[in-house]
């Protein structure tokens, strides 16, 4: 009961903060706390007034949520290397991904590195657009700032495929894996399938054609599938074979990508799906435990920050104080579904103009290499965190997810981990092509565009204005 207790009150201040507008935490205005020591404070997505400091005594961070902040707070700022940190302040820059925003204040920061105590540290990216700054002069190779391939070595590959530039490089690593399953209602599964066992339900869903069959059972019994249009979107587009943007400057719609289109529009038509998009009112009810939504693909965050909080039930009292039931707790499960894919990731980068590297290499060292650190953060935060080693002594040690019904989905996500394959799969336009992309097919799924044709022209219309050195046939 205390680790339930322990685990809504986390869930309650996930709703307070707000709901989760990226693939790996809240988006956030910008804003600076302590970090167990000095910190300066930072405003509007700007910086705190550091004038006339000592540029290697302001350790300045870029990034677009709190997420990786609270674990730098909470996992690394007691072990830190003292020595190296004496005296340093902390300065965290927070601007929200959507819009592009980060990307933005980033870019500009980036241009003006000649103000000593302004000059950026390290930043934080995503997969979509990774490449944009492992291909650019702003990142250090990991290799310079002191990290080895013995202390990489339980990472998985593709979390430094997504971050190896054009020359070999790597340019960055991350704590965390990403790998997806498909979580479901235990108790539909029961209504309808007979078992809410995972291995049992996944012959239900093992590949499209089962899961298809299966959302005619659903259906039928008056539940969707999945709720919208988006929710299988990850399981095609991080599984392409080419990348949206190839080195002529040219894009293309994968195949994997039109199959997304062609079986959206026809679970749309079907009454699979609820016509919802990712992230709005509808989509977040049907993750109540009856919200008629059979089930949803995630990568690990979608427990802690989507699935949980938004599962729970909130009234408040007569005296107008806010209380927090259990709602679906512990009557959720998680199988592998119809194909492998991953979705989200944050990378830490060292900035090449940093004079603060050491402290660059310490934080790294820590907070994505070292095994110890690594199993804490999946205890504590349930990050699926990028250590094989760390994730395997949590296996062998019984590990269950009481949210899940007391379920080991840690063993389901390492097989995932294992087959994801990003290798020649990305590009730097990636995030702007799924937004633009997604968006374009919306009004083809709802009947609004008369064909794909014409929403592939909407799309061509969108992307060729927000990236103009582009092209489309």
């Amino acid at each position: 009961m205390t680790n339930l207790k322990k685990m809504l009150a986390g869930a309650l201040c996930l709703c307070m903060a707000g709901s989760m507008l990226t693939a790996c935490g809240s988006d956030s205005d910008s804003s600076s706390k302590k970090s167990g020591g000095d910190a300066a404070t930072s405003d509007n997505g700007g910086s705190a007034d550091l004038s006339g400091k000592d540029s290697k005594k302001v350790y300045n961070i870029y990034c677009w949520n709190d997420e990786f902040k609270s674990r730098f707070e909470k996992y690394y700022w007691d072990q830190r290397d003292q020595d190296l940190w004496d005296g340093v302040e902390v300065n965290w820059v927070i601007n929200a991904n959507e819009g592009n925003v980060y990307q933005t204040k980033l870019d500009e920061a980036l241009k003006t590195q000649t103000t000593d105590d302004m000059k950026i540290d390290m930043f934080l990216v995503e997969a979509d657009y990774a490449l944009k700054y492992c291909n650019s002069d702003a990142t250090m190779n990991i290799a310079d700032i002191g990290l080895t391939d013995d202390d990489t070595a339980n990472m998985y590959q593709y979390t430094k495929d997504v971050m190896t530039a054009s020359d070999g490089s790597v340019k960055g690593v991350s704590w965390q894996a990403t790998p997806g399953l498909f979580m479901y209602n235990a108790k539909y599964a029961r209504d309808v399938l007979g078992t809410d066992d995972p291995a049992e339900v996944q012959e239900y869903v093992k590949d499209w054609d089962a899961f298809k069959e299966t959302a005619q059972k659903m259906k039928d019994a008056g539940i969707y599938m999945v709720s919208g249009f988006d929710d299988t979107y990850r399981c095609f587009s991080n599984t392409v074979s080419s990348p949206w943007v190839d080195a002529d400057g040219k894009i293309t719609v994968d195949p994997q990508i039109k199959a997304w289109v062609d079986q959206t529009k026809e679970y749309t038509d079907a009454g699979y799906n609820n016509k919802t998009s990712l992230w709005d009112d509808d989509w977040k009810a049907g993750q109540k435990i009856d919200g008629k939504v059979f089930g949803y693909f995630f990568s690990t965050w979608g427990i802690p920050f989507t699935l949980l909080p938004n599962t729970l039930d909130t009234a408040v009292d007569d005296g107008g104080k806010e209380e927090v039931g259990n709602g679906g707790y512990g009557e959720w499960r998680a199988t592998e579904g119809p194909q492998s894919y991953f979705w989200g990731g944050t990378w830490l980068c060292g900035c090449a103009t940093s004079d603060n590297v050491e402290i660059t290499k310490d934080i790294m060292l820590k907070m994505t290499c070292d095994t110890a650190t690594m199993k804490a953060i999946t205890e504590g935060e349930q990050d699926y965190t990028n250590n094989k080693a760390a994730i395997q002594e949590l296996i062998d040690g019984g590990y269950t997810n009481p949210f899940l019904g007391g379920q080991d989905h840690l063993a389901l996500l390492t097989e995932a981990a294992d087959k994801i394959d990003l290798s020649n799969k990305l590009s730097a336009y990636d995030q702007g092509c799924n937004e633009k992309f997604q968006a374009a097919m919306k009004d083809y799924f709802l009947g609004n565009t008369a064909s794909y044709d014409d929403a592939l022209a909407a799309f061509k219309t969108e992307i060729t204005n927000l990236y103009g050195n582009l092209t489309m046939d």
